[in-house]
């Protein structure tokens, strides 16, 4: 009874199973021509859409047109760029052959050299800010321009302004320095070649402290000038523009910002009374001397270096303010044609170690290194080691305070000096000397023969030392003092910056008269001890001393 169920299911599953398998069939067929369908489709429309760009070709095109001249919204670049432009000059010059004279790289000086005053020296903290003048003659004598290798006239590259319509330019005295002929090229006159230079230009004066120069050109009608601002309004961050004529290339506009302000980029001399603004407008050479504007059109600053290691743009230049130009400029137009600074006759280091400041017992003031012979600051008692803290009542940060309010006064002034001496506060009246001639003839250094006495062994500042010579001592005009021949490496007196053939005259106030004293000074520091020298080259006669320190570990 069973047996018929059991075929009856199994029958009907038979069928079951083969009425799936043909529907799969079919429906593999049915896919199967749909998709050949749309390839064959898909190939026509394809060919449809090519045949049909075929037989168009470009007659649905629409030609385009140059639109009308627009002016971008608020677009103050291109305003500034056209309001000062046409005072911006293009200025080459021409020099004779003359026997070129090796230069030397630019590099950190040594502690004797770290000296400032107000006649200023100083350290340059830029060992890789060499050739940074950089519309001076590059090493094949051309800065960019076009040069003449082959022993002919030489010509150079640089910028200007035109400040006054009769003619009167503002440029960098390096642009002009040593040149037998300058020419001006106004922003309208037709270039006509590398044979037209332009207009033939004279100096009118130049300041080599602030690196100014004013030229002039003959004209018979009034020229487009450029309106001076206030550099002290210049804030970091400020949109400024640079004009002028890098790589030859006349008339040239870039944009940057305000990156610092008061940047000194070289001590002493060279560097005293030279303040930059910095920025990151790019500046090439021939760009020298253009002038640097900020949002309202005036001229803030003249493009005057270069932070590079290229010779060409890297991000930082340097502008001299035009409120110094402006002070530089009136006096070189005046009856004398030359910029006169006041200076008492003292020299001093413009930037001390924290441990000889402690030790001499001042946070602020100045630390006089020494005092010229024949200067009014040595007729009125200032001695090496006074501390000067005020200027007629006003108190004085450091050196640039002084400076900056001492070389403003005229010769012929006076001042009231306020200082402590041994810890002691005094007062001096101090005249005023032109500083030119105050510090024409300072003392060169010297190579004399040098016998040498005994040296004594490595000390507890890691330094040998002998006696000084009375030969020395006399060239050196000092009393007494022991002589550096060697410094240990990695020791306490190299990382203060001591070196052979410095002169060690005092240790904390403490005047070495011989080696017995030097023994005894020594013998009697400390590990955690403040120690504070007072040195001078064996080299050097100008009679200046520098101070160094630092803690002994």
């Amino acid at each position: 009874m069973n047996s018929k169920p059991e075929n009856l299911h199994t029958s009907m599953k038979n069928t079951v199973k083969q009425w799936f398998q043909r529907r799969r069939l079919t429906a593999a067929f049915v896919m199967l021509a749909i998709v050949t369908s749309g390839i064959v489709v898909g190939s026509v429309l394809a060919r449809g859409v090519q045949g049909k760009t075929i037989q168009s070709g470009a007659q649905d095109a629409v030609p385009l047109h140059v639109p009308p001249l627009t002016e971008a919204p608020n677009n103050a670049f291109a305003k500034i760029a056209k309001m000062v432009g046409p005072a911006v000059v293009n200025i080459n010059t021409e020099s004779l052959p003359k026997k070129m004279q090796p230069q030397a790289r630019r590099g950190r000086r040594t502690a004797p050299d770290d000296n400032g005053d107000d006649n200023g020296q100083g350290s340059d903290n830029f060992q890789d800010f060499f050739n940074h003048f950089f519309g001076q003659q590059s090493p094949n004598g051309d800065d960019g321009g076009d040069g003449d290798d082959d022993g002919g006239a030489r010509q150079a590259l640089g910028s200007g302004f035109i400040v006054d319509p009769h003619g009167y330019i503002i440029t960098n005295n390096h642009v002009v320095d040593k040149a037998d002929k300058i020419f001006v090229k106004l922003s309208t006159d037709p270039d006509g070649g590398p044979a037209d230079l332009g207009r033939p230009a004279h100096v009118i004066g130049v300041d080599k402290d602030t690196d100014i120069a004013v030229i002039k050109i003959d004209t018979d009608v009034a020229l487009p000038t450029v309106q001076l601002g206030n550099s002290e309004s210049a804030e970091v961050g400020d949109w400024v523009l640079a004009i002028g004529s890098p790589f030859s290339l006349a008339q040239t506009v870039t944009a940057g910002i305000v990156s610092a302000r008061n940047r000194t980029i070289d001590g002493g001399a060279a560097g005293q009374f030279q303040r930059f603004i910095q920025t990151d407008a790019a500046i090439n050479p021939g760009n020298s001397g253009g002038p640097l504007v900020d949002m309202n059109g005036k001229v803030i600053g003249m493009n005057t270096a270069i932070f590079t290691t290229t010779a060409s743009y890297a991000g930082i230049g340097f502008a001299m303010p035009s409120n110094t130009i402006i002070d530089v400029y009136n006096q070189l137009i005046g009856p004398d044609h030359k910029v006169v600074r006041g200076s008492i006759g003292i020299t001093f280091q413009s930037a001390l170690p924290n441990a000889v400041k402690r030790e001499y017992g001042f946070t602020q003031g100045v630390l006089v290194g020494s005092v010229e012979p024949t200067g009014p600051a040595a007729a009125a008692g200032i001695k090496p080691g006074d501390i000067i803290t005020t200027v007629d009542g006003t108190s004085i940060k450091d050196g640039d305070d002084l400076v900056k309010n001492i070389s403003s006064r005229h010769p012929g002034t006076t001042v009231k000096l306020g200082y402590i001496r041994d810890g002691k506060p005094g007062t001096a009246t101090v005249g005023i000397a032109d500083r030119s001639k105050l510090f024409a003839n300072l003392g060169e250094p010297t190579n004399g023969p040098e016998t040498a006495p005994q040296e004594e062994k490595q000390d507890k500042l890691g330094i040998t030392v002998k006696a000084l010579t009375a030969e020395q001592a006399s060239k050196l005009n000092v009393h007494g003092g022991v002589v550096i021949t060697g410094v240990k490496s990695g020791s306490f007196a190299e990382d203060i910056g001591l070196q052979p053939n410095l002169v060690i005259l005092a240790i904390n106030h403490t005047q070495i008269s011989d080696m017995e004293s030097y023994r005894n000074l020594i013998n009697s520091l400390k590990s955690g001890d403040d120690v504070a020298l007072v040195v001078r080259s064996l080299r050097d006669n100008s009679g200046s001393n520098t101070y160094v320190g630092g803690t002994l570990p």
